[in-house]
């Protein structure tokens, strides 16, 4: 009977200390539940115990947009080094840049989407600037398609162009960039390095960014770590609906994770513009601004070096009319405080033609008043 009791405490030993064993195992488990927390989505069929990252509807998204990306070849052609043309030369050399009259061709690859079913392609003026021949690759067309420009814009690095098919095209969707806040998921189509519909994914970084890139100013594009590279310039920057909210542009080639987009808060009141006029129609003053320093300010008799400088009036303008003189300085306009030229840019690109301004100016120590009626852009 001893023998059993003492069996049988053995183990109730043992038990016990695996049973505080698994007391042990759960709390730990719990623990790490409550300090890391993991979903998984209940509807996706989801029973691995896999963690989901980023939306799940990217693949439905990327084969509906798909067909309305489009991959652009741009012929440009440029004139040779006048010794291409000499007989003599070509003896010893040969004709290896395949020139023709003293001209030579070179192609270069970039993106875009259709916007409108009746064969319109949005993409960036930078990809066809200067071309002599536009070819689309489309979705569903065994040869390239030959593309003309309806408009273009270098300054918001803009265009527009036209395939004809005599057929419906897939056409995307515009969004809203203002409503689309920092962290948000995106999608890029292009064409990178020709790699023909390469997709990327990633988030809105920060918006609003200024950049200047060869010479032109960006001042207010979309960041995103969803990778760009060449190629993918005039591409659709997508939320996950589909919707187009950005035309990839640019990639930093100093870091990695970086690219950029113009907004489509930018281009779309611009479209109508670029395909019904062939140009953006902007207001103007007719100025050239620069900032003050403080050695320009105690010059001009003026201790404040917020402004913007007229350094130039260009004749039959507004401002001409308007009696405004070189070494004016616009201090207000519309009541509105001027600091530096951007903030004069900044007012008048927001305005109409015809659109009436009041504007300040420090002249010779004395304040103005004037109004202007803004006139188209030449």
């Amino acid at each position: 009977m001893s023998e059993l009791k003492k069996r049988f405490s053995v183990f109730s030993v043992i038990l016990i200390g695996f049973l505080m064993g698994a007391m042990f195992v759960a709390g730990g488990v719990a623990a790490y539940k409550f300090y890391f927390p993991q979903t998984v989505s209940a509807d996706d069929g989801n029973t691995s115990g896999q963690v989901d990252v980023g939306p799940s509807n990217i693949t439905e998204t990327v084969k509906k947009v798909s067909p309305a990306v489009v991959n652009i070849e741009a012929t440009v052609t440029q004139q040779n080094n006048p010794l291409m043309n000499d007989p003599f030369f070509n003896q010893f050399f040969g004709n290896r840049n395949n020139h023709r009259q003293g001209m030579s061709e070179s192609v270069g690859i970039g993106s875009g989407f259709i916007f409108d079913k009746s064969g319109l392609i949005l993409t960036n003026q930078h990809v066809i600037d200067g071309t002599s021949e536009i070819q689309v690759k489309m979705t569903g067309f065994d040869k390239p398609v030959k593309a003309t420009v309806v408009g273009s814009d270098a300054d918001l690095d803009l265009a527009v162009l036209k395939v004809n098919v005599n057929k419906d095209l897939p056409a995307l969707k515009l969004g809203d960039s203002v409503k689309t806040e920092v962290g948000s998921w995106v999608i890029a189509i292009g064409n990178p390095l020709g790699l023909d519909h390469t997709v990327t994914v990633g988030v809105i970084s920060a918006k609003s960014r200024p950049l200047t890139i060869s010479n032109r100013l960006y001042k207010n594009l979309l960041q995103t770590d969803a990778a760009i590279n060449p190629g993918n310039s005039g591409g659709p920057l997508l939320n996950v609906a589909g919707e187009v909210i950005g035309i990839n542009t640019a990639v930093d080639a100093s870091a990695q994770g970086i690219g950029f987009a113009i907004p489509s808060a930018t281009f779309k009141d611009a479209l109508n513009d670029l395909v019904t006029k062939g140009k953006v129609v902007k207001a103007y003053i007719g100025v050239s601004l620069q900032s003050l320093d403080q050695e320009l300010a105690a010059y001009l008799g003026t201790t404040s070096t917020d402004g913007a400088l007229i350094s130039y009036v260009a004749p039959g303008s507004p401002a001409e009319k308007a009696n405004l003189q070189k070494g004016d300085i616009i201090t207000e306009i519309n009541n509105k405080k001027i600091t530096t030229p951007t903030y004069v840019t900044d007012i008048v690109q927001g305005l109409k033609i015809g659109d009436s301004i009041i504007l300040k100016v420090f002249r010779q120590g004395q304040a103005k008043s004037m109004s202007i009626k803004l006139a188209e852009k030449p």
